[in-house]
């Protein structure tokens, strides 16, 4: 299997870091997330992955020309931002396998993608987290404080998808794949959906992502 990373943003919500480095070499526990990726991609029988860059895109060439993670890396390189259906476009041309996995530049997971390919143009999804303490009540009492929880049965975007080839050619040139060729296969009962549940996710787009997930890290990707 192959993959394609988005890694092409500029990552202003972790400025002034972002300003010097581009975000997929933010370090994680002293490890760039783009690192943290590769690995992650490598566990689950990638073999071969095109980094879709932008934003200082020749210091993540440099580092990884200088790494030996056993996988091999090709880049799409983008001269003005394409947005994530035309950054799969133009990546997608070098590949010539069936399918392959699209992965969120800035995602760190444990999701199985075995399980995400058994699917066609398939999303990872997961529960919905609240992001504050959830308060339950009776009438006007609180009766329980609960931190961050699960919202069963609400499903969220994990930024994983596993897609065919097919689809490279209804992907625009410049634009969100989310805001544009899935709403219309979802309308077109052609977009699928692989849930997962209990599985540790992150979005590293704050300070405090990178904290939480420097945490956790170690038990994500091993």
């Amino acid at each position: 299997m192959k993959a394609i990373i988005l890694a092409g943003g500029r990552g202003k919500r972790l400025r002034p870091i972002t300003d010097y480095v581009p975000k997929p070499l933010v370090p994680i526990k002293n490890t760039p997330i783009i690192e943290w990726q590769l690995k992650y991609l490598k566990k689950y029988g990638v073999s071969e992955v095109i980094i879709c860059t932008g934003y200082k895109q020749e210091m993540i060439e440099d580092y990884l020309k200088i790494k030996n993670l056993g996988i091999k890396i090709k880049f799409s390189i983008e001269k003005t931002p394409l947005g994530t259906g035309g950054a799969i476009k133009k990546a997608g041309k070098l590949i010539k396998d069936k399918s392959f996995f699209v992965i969120n530049g800035d995602t760190i997971t444990n999701i199985d993608l075995k399980k995400l390919s058994k699917k066609q143009n398939s999303i990872a999804s997961i529960e919905l987290k609240t992001k504050f303490g959830v308060l339950e009540i009776s009438e006007d009492k609180i009766t329980k404080f609960k931190e961050k929880k699960e919202i069963s049965d609400v499903w969220m975007n994990a930024g994983i998808y596993h897609l065919e080839r097919d689809i490279l050619k209804d992907l625009p040139k410049k634009g969100d794949i989310e805001k544009t060729v899935f709403p219309d296969y979802a309308k077109k009962g052609k977009l699928n959906i692989e849930k997962f549940k209990n599985v540790k996710w992150y979005s590293v787009d704050s300070f405090k992502d990178m904290e939480e997930c420097s945490l956790e890290i170690d038990k994500i990707i091993k």
